[in-house]
């Protein structure tokens, strides 16, 4: 009973051991879902996983990213979560259109579970809009004209999805907007464009129109505008009169009157005319109150009664001048008030006195008064006077008596309109008596005296009442005399004594005075000739020429005629001689004469000359001289010469006119022309300016024009018309617009062979064409030079020249155009070298491991080099290769200069395609080749190039190349020799994959041998490097640990106490684990050989089964386009496991027979493993040893990695079928083979 129990207790242990070693089913716990980000924002993928057992990996649009949580050549993506909680999220930082992708999350077959693959879900990347662009320019001021219709562009370029794009005026929506799109520069972007139609009005002016862009990338609409700069007339000019009744007021008055124009743009000009002449033109505007005012002062005149008071406005918009007119009524009194009459007078004389006034309005009554006593008018009469005035004039008459001398008679003006003001005139009455003798006291008759000298003749008079004025006559005239402060204190310059009066005459002495008769009477009326009494004397001066005069016989002149100019020296003493000067050069031989002269009594000297006129002459001057030898003074006078001729423009004339694009033009006018020019028209192509003026130019007074907001079509030859009386005459001055360069044409692609000769052609559009605004750089991500490339530009063409063209010299050149005039031109030319095929050789002979079954395929890579496109042709040992075989697909990839060819061959068998296959690159340059052999599943080749990395004084670091893996997954493992112990150790490289292993647990101061050796599930691996063993010592304790080379990470070493009791403990747990795992093969074999007979009746449905299984296996990898074979030119990237997989290195153990887990006969280590799905790997979709890469992922890179191969020669001929073993039960369905 005890038996029993005893076995009843090993059975139950057994069951649970197996149990425990039976690992559940993996299967999604969390499935990722759809993701919609804007650009530039992170995403998270959620993948959660229950019970992984596989790899997991994420997809991208049918792209393996790999299991590695770093997610190598995608630094922006990267695996978080916790991978033992399942979650495997995909993290994507700053997303970006190349995410715009479907994502799946997979998880590998195990032993035990099957391939997941979530369902594809999509990364949707919104992209705002990368520029907005209007037409007219954004930020810009567009000149319209009110009423008329203008085309406005919106562009949105480059978005996904496409934009919407709305218009406001004014903040009003504009309606009718016409849009459509265009492909962007991206497959996924899209290019918006609207269209309206806009007509301004005069309330647009200053306003913005906004082009408003929509957009779900972005919270808030974009927006761009310019602004409306609207042309319209103005408004009507008024005129502010002060004072309630418009036009009245009062001569004297000063008036300050306001005109205002609203509105218009531009601003009004304005102008104040009376009667139809302009009396001012300043004005100023107001922007801020859209105003232009003008302010008048006008002092008030009688003369402006009646006259029309005017304010004109106008613009450029204007089609006529507006105007405002007033009235004037101006009230003024009289200016003066006149009498005429006599007021020295006989006694007893009637006379008679009138009075008038000047005009007034109204008119105005007269009264008489003498003294205080008011006299009878005659007759008063009223007249029409100047300025609508009114004349008031009255006449009265007196007799005079002796008592009224020295009485005042008034004549007085008032009326009821001017109250205020009171106007009179008065006059004194005198009564004369005659008086009685009268002598003038002089110098001794004959006395000769010069012009400018002092003489003082002295005038007595005695008796007379009232008292005599004595008074100076010269020729019977009057002398007038400056008064001295002396005779400003007698009375009129008559001095009394006694009875007698005297009255001095102080001369400076002048040409009129010679021999002329000097006078003193008792009246002021010189030329009396009554019985008087007066008294006369003369005397004789010298005196120059007093005048000079000269005459022209025409005074129209024109180029070419003749004129005669006659001097004449009017009067002299004595006689004076003439002289002719032109522009300060005497004129030699011209004659004159003397004769006398009425003048003065002196003498008179004439002459005359000729002279031929030019239009130089115009306003020269002829001096004629007259000179006095006995007085040594000289007269002179000049003719300036008035000569006609047409206009004629003078050489400083500006005959071209440079400027810049959008900007403004000023023509300079030098022209001369007598008289001057009565009008100047322009033209541009044939087309008159007008002369008053446009949106874009004028003519200024004097003839110059003046442009703004110029165009290239601006550029060219401006024709002047010159005219006046004389006739016509025209100049072309040139406008040259400036404006920035814009390349018009260069090649996207240049083609040259490897040595031959290539140029590069840029042909820009710019103004102007600078000797070096040519510049060309090369592209790249690091500055390259253009090395000995030529550059060279001839005007608009520039050209870079490259010869003797290197395959370095391959790539993008940028042609920069700078002619000074902002912004430079950039475009870009690709040079392409051609050369003939170069194929990438990684081995000397490339492996294919394909399973030989006729149900496996093999894929072959080719890539190889030149320009232009290669052509590539297979052949199997020599024979070229039919591809209309349905057994052979292939698949050409072209990018750039590198091309790839990808052969797949399905259904491999051992006896036609383990063979030697060629491929062959063409282009019309030559031809290249390599050569790849197919050969069966095997074992590894040895690893290669072992050697020491790092050495410490417990460990040692080694590195080595892997070797062809047999096109199974290979494991590494590394032999070494301890002293005194018997044997080998082995340790197994973890992660299996590795190609760097730290060895741990040495003693120090130690000399160990290391080996290496790879293995498969088909076997083992030769020793690396022809079994060469590498002996290394390690670091004592006192000595500094040493690395060779980049040292791997390392295990933390086992502390000296803790390592022989771990050691005991983990070499229990192994033998029980081991007799626990014998006893679950034993019990399973017994069970396999029960069923035997039922698992061969069922055979045909589990192939079956098997099939299906292959097939869904080959659905996924065409759809992927994925390998299904290992090439052995691959040089795999370590593979690591993730935690969940991890296990503790345990300690080496010695050779000893092995102890099998499985039913494997022939090897070697308890790590391999029984029969069950092991090569499942080889029809996968994403191959472990492929380290989950894409089947061109060698092409797009841009590397071959190499090979490790010691014996390129050697061809793996062993098949499935030969494999030692009891039966097909050894190894997997898709390994056994079948017949197709």
């Amino acid at each position: 009973m005890a038996r029993g129990a005893l076995r009843t207790g090993i059975f139950l242990r057994l069951l649970g051991a197996v149990w425990l070693q039976t690992p559940p089913q993996q299967d999604f716990w969390l499935l990722p879902d759809n993701v919609t980000a804007v650009t530039g924002e992170d995403v998270l993928l959620k993948c959660g996983v229950r019970a992984r057992q596989g790899h997991v990996q994420w997809v991208k649009d049918g792209f393996g990213l790999g299991p590695d949580p770093r997610i190598p050549g995608f630094p922006r993506y990267h695996m978080t979560g916790d991978p033992n909680q399942g979650e495997f999220h995909l993290h994507i930082s700053k997303v970006d259109i190349s995410d715009d992708a479907e994502f799946e999350c997979q998880v590998s077959r195990a032993e035990s579970s099957p391939e997941l693959v979530s369902p594809r879900i999509s990364v949707t990347v919104l992209v705002p809009p990368k520029t907005i662009q209007m037409n007219p320019e954004v930020g810009s001021s567009v000149t319209w004209v009110a009423g008329e219709e203008y085309s406005v562009t919106c562009t949105s370029s480059d978005s996904k999805p496409e934009a919407e794009i709305s218009f406001h005026q004014d903040n009003w929506l504009l309606p009718d907007v016409f849009p459509y799109t265009n492909p962007g520069s991206h497959e996924k972007f899209v290019t918006t464009e609207a269209t309206v139609r806009v007509t301004p009005r005069p309330s647009d002016n200053g306003k913005l129109l906004v082009c408003e862009v929509t957009h779900p990338a972005t919270k808030v609409p974009s927006k761009s505008s310019f602004t409306m700069n609207v042309l319209f007339p103005p408004g009507p000019p008024v005129i502010k009169w002060p004072g309630q009744l418009e036009g009245k007021a009062k001569a004297g008055q000063n008036l300050e009157l306001l005109c205002v124009s609203q509105g218009g743009n531009p601003l009004a000009t304005l102008q104040w005319l009376k009667n139809g002449k302009v009396i001012s033109s300043v004005w100023e505007t107001d922007h801020k109150q859209a105003l232009a005012r003008s302010l008048l002062p006008l002092t008030i005149q009688p003369e402006d009664n009646g006259a029309q008071l005017s304010c004109e406005a106008q613009n450029s918009m204007s089609p006529e001048v507006q105007e405002h007119s007033i009235a004037l009524h101006i009230t003024f009194p009289p200016s003066s008030i006149i009498i005429l009459g006599s007021t020295s007078l006989e006694e007893n004389k009637t006379t008679s006195f009138s009075c008038y006034t000047k005009p007034s309005n109204p008119e105005v009554l007269l009264r008489w008064w003498l003294g205080w006593r008011e006299l009878v008018p005659t007759d008063v009469t009223v007249t029409d006077g100047l300025h609508g005035g009114r004349v008031t004039m009255s006449n009265v008459t007196h007799t005079v008596r002796r008592a009224d001398n020295g009485l005042p008679l008034t004549c007085e003006a008032f009326s009821e309109a001017f109250a205020k003001e009171t106007l009179k005139k008065s006059v004194t009455l005198n009564v004369k008596y005659p008086i009685q003798r009268l002598w003038i006291e002089s110098f001794p008759e004959g006395e000769m005296f010069r012009a400018g000298n002092y003489i003082r003749l002295l005038c007595l008079a005695t008796g007379g009442n009232p008292e005599p004025s004595l008074s100076w006559c010269k020729d019977k005239k009057p002398v007038v005399e400056p008064k001295s402060a002396a005779e400003q204190r007698s009375r009129g310059g008559v001095e009394k004594s006694g009875n007698t009066f005297t009255r001095e005459l102080v001369l400076k002495l002048d040409p009129s005075d010679n021999q002329a008769v000097y006078t003193c009477k008792t009246t002021s009326n010189c030329k009396a000739t009554n019985e008087q009494a007066s008294a006369s004397t003369k005397f004789h001066v010298q005196f120059p020429p007093i005048n000079v005069t000269i005459s022209a016989n025409t005074t129209v002149l024109r180029p070419g005629d003749s004129v005669k100019l006659t001097c004449v020296s009017l009067s002299s003493n004595p006689p004076a001689n003439l002289s002719w000067e032109k522009e300060g050069e005497r004129l030699p031989g011209v004659p004159f004469k003397h004769r006398p002269s009425l003048r003065f009594r002196g003498s008179e000297a004439s002459g005359s000359v000729f002279l031929h006129v030019s239009s130089q002459d115009h306003l020269r001057r002829v001096i004629c001289k007259a000179h006095s030898p006995e007085l040594r003074e000289t007269v002179s006078a000049f003719y300036r010469l008035q000569v006609l001729y047409p206009p004629q423009f003078l050489d400083d004339q500006v005959l071209k006119v440079e400027a810049q694009e959008h900007g403004g033009a000023l023509f300079p006018i030098s022209v001369s022309a007598n008289p001057a020019p009565e009008f100047f028209n322009w033209s541009f192509q044939g087309s008159k300016l007008s002369p008053d003026g446009g949106p874009r130019h004028r003519i200024l007074p004097g003839g110059a024009l003046k442009l703004w907001n110029l165009t290239k079509g601006d550029s060219g030859d401006y024709r002047l018309l010159c005219q006046n009386a004389e006739g016509v005459n025209e100049t072309i001055i040139r406008l040259d617009i400036h404006y920035p360069p814009t390349i018009r044409t260069i090649r996207d692609v240049t083609e040259v062979d490897v040595g031959g000769s290539a140029e590069i052609l840029c042909v820009v559009d710019a103004n102007p064409v600078l000797p070096d605004m040519f510049q060309w750089e090369r592209l790249g991500e690091e500055e390259q030079g253009l090395g000995d490339a030529e550059q060279t530009s001839q005007g608009l063409t520039g050209r870079l020249q490259i010869r003797q063209a290197t395959l370095e010299q391959a790539g993008p050149y940028q042609c920069i155009v700078d002619n000074g005039v902002a912004p430079p031109a950039r475009a870009v030319s690709q040079l392409v070298v051609r050369f003939a095929p170069e194929v990438e050789h990684p081995q000397p002979l490339t492996k294919v491991a394909a399973a030989g079954d006729r149900a496996s395929s093999a894929t072959l890579h080719c890539r190889a080099r030149g320009v232009p496109d290669v052509v590539f042709t297979w052949a199997k040992n020599g024979v070229p290769l039919d591809l209309q075989d349905p057994r052979y697909t292939e698949h050409t990839y072209h990018q750039g200069p590198v091309h790839s060819s990808v052969l797949t061959i399905a259904n491999v068998t051992a006896a036609q395609d383990y063979a030697l296959f060629t491929c062959t690159a063409t282009n019309n340059l030559g031809t290249d080749h390599t050569d790849i052999q197919i050969v069966s599943i095997s074992r590894p080749d040895p690893p290669k190039d072992l050697r020491v990395m790092n050495i410490t004084h417990h460990s040692v670091g080694l590195a080595w190349k892997a070797g062809f893996d047999g096109g199974l997954e290979q494991r590494f493992r590394v032999r070494y020799e301890a002293p005194e112990t018997p044997g080998h150790l082995y340790v197994d490289v973890f992660p299996p994959r590795a190609t760097t292993f730290t060895v741990e647990g040495l003693r120090p101061f130690t000399l160990y041998h290391f080996s290496l050796l790879a293995t498969n599930a088909l076997g083992d691996s030769d020793l690396a490097d022809r079994g060469v063993r590498l002996p290394v010592t390690t670091i004592g304790m006192d000595e500094p640990s040493e690395e060779t080379e980049d040292p791997s990470p390392t295990e933390p070493e086992w502390p000296p106490g803790l390592l022989l009791p771990a050691l005991f403990a983990l070499g229990a747990l192994l033998v029980l684990g081991n007799a626990s795992c014998l006893g679950y093969v034993f019990w399973r074999r017994k069970c396999g050989r029960r069923s035997a007979e039922g698992a061969k009746e069922e055979k045909p449905e589990e192939g079956s089964e098997a099939r299906a299984g292959n097939e869904y296996e080959e659905s996924r990898s065409s759809g992927r386009n994925a390998p299904s074979t290992t090439e052995s030119s691959a040089e795999m990237e370590p593979y690591y496991h993730s935690m969940k997989d991890f296990n503790p290195q345990l300690p080496p153990t010695l050779e000893e027979e092995p102890q099998y887990r499985g039913l494997w006969p022939g090897h070697k280590y308890e790590e391999v493993a029984g029969p069950g799905p092991l090569y499942d790997e080889v029809e996968r979709l994403y191959p472990l040893p492929g380290a989950w890469g894409a089947p061109y992922i060698g092409a797009q890179m841009g590397e071959w990695p190499r090979g490790a191969y010691e014996e390129p020669g050697r061809v793996y001929d062993l098949v499935p079928e030969d494999l030692p073993g009891q039966g097909q039960d050894y190894l997997p369905f898709n390994l056994q083979g079948e017949l197709v």
